[in-house]
């Protein structure tokens, strides 16, 4: 056998023996070392590294943020009222030869594990708070509680958890009504209130509106009076400086304001004497 036929077997064994002995781990990747299916190394950094073939083997788990995606679950309030829960869970990879020992490594394993103590603690949190305060108060204050609660829990299970968000709260049919009604009566009642408070107003300013009316009017008319009566008394006045001046011509005017008011309507009919002293001037003596 020659030389160069022994050297080629050899060197190709020599590579495959070297690709078996070197395996890489990526960034976004955990990795763990096993010898004969016993747990030797599990913090191996993103990279290049060797092993021993034949008797090592490695296993790799994406170390990159997963995401919960929990099913609607009913919890009771304090006020002992179903509430229907949406919420959500980010987590990845902490320690994972942990996560290798209690879930086989398994994501889906995983997130049964974190699903049921998410509820657990969930259905604590939301029975000592009323309805109210989950939908009016900030849920940044709920969100940390749980955060902090389900962290080492987690942790026992080579699970770092990231974060835990509500995505909705909703009432049942029934209790969404119940709550609607409720809504709806107090509204009533505190416009009936506004209503009633608007009439209240509204005829305290037309009763002090009729007040400063009557008050104008009565001024107005005790001011027309004293105009009135001022103006009588410069036309008496006036009058009877002219009737003193020239008493037949003052006579003679006025009988002829009578006859113009007298004869005004040619319907109506007049029965005096002739010689009355209204006719006084159609005589022709005078």
């Amino acid at each position: 056998m020659s030389r160069t036929q022994i050297l080629l077997p050899a060197s190709f064994s020599l590579l495959i023996l070297a690709y078996l002995s070197v395996f890489y781990v990526n960034e976004h990747e955990k990795a763990i070392l096993f010898r004969l299916g016993e747990m030797v190394v599990s913090d191996f950094k993103p990279g290049l590294h060797v092993k021993t073939p034949i008797i090592n083997n490695v296993s790799t788990f994406d170390a990159r943020v997963l995401t919960l995606d929990a099913k609607s679950e009913r919890f009771l309030t304090s006020e002992k009222k179903n509430v229907i829960v949406d919420s959500f869970a980010t987590w990845q990879i902490g320690d994972v030869g942990l996560f290798y020992t209690t879930v086989g490594g398994d994501e889906y394993q995983a997130n049964l594990r974190l699903d049921q103590i998410m509820k657990d603690a969930m259905r604590s949190e939301f029975g000592i708070r009323t309805i109210k305060q989950l939908i009016s108060e900030d849920r940044s204050e709920l969100r940390r509680t749980l955060l902090n609660k389900l962290s080492p829990v987690a942790a026992k299970f080579g699970i770092e958890l990231i974060d835990i968000r509500i995505k909705r709260i909703d009432l049942p049919q029934e209790v969404s009504n119940s709550v609607y009604q409720r809504m709806r009566a107090e509204r009533e009642r505190v416009a009936r209130e506004f209503r009633s408070q608007g009439a209240e107003t509204a005829e305290q300013i037309s009763a002090e509106a009729d007040k400063q009316k009557q008050v104008m009017l009565a001024n107005a008319r005790r001011d027309g009076e004293n105009i009135r009566g001022r103006g009588d008394a410069q036309s008496a006045d006036i009058y009877a400086k002219s009737f003193g001046k020239n008493a037949e011509f003052y006579a003679f005017y006025r009988s002829l304001q009578a006859y113009q008011t007298a004869f005004e309507k040619t319907q109506d009919t007049l029965v005096l004497k002739p010689d009355s002293d209204f006719f006084k001037y159609f005589s022709r003596e005078n």
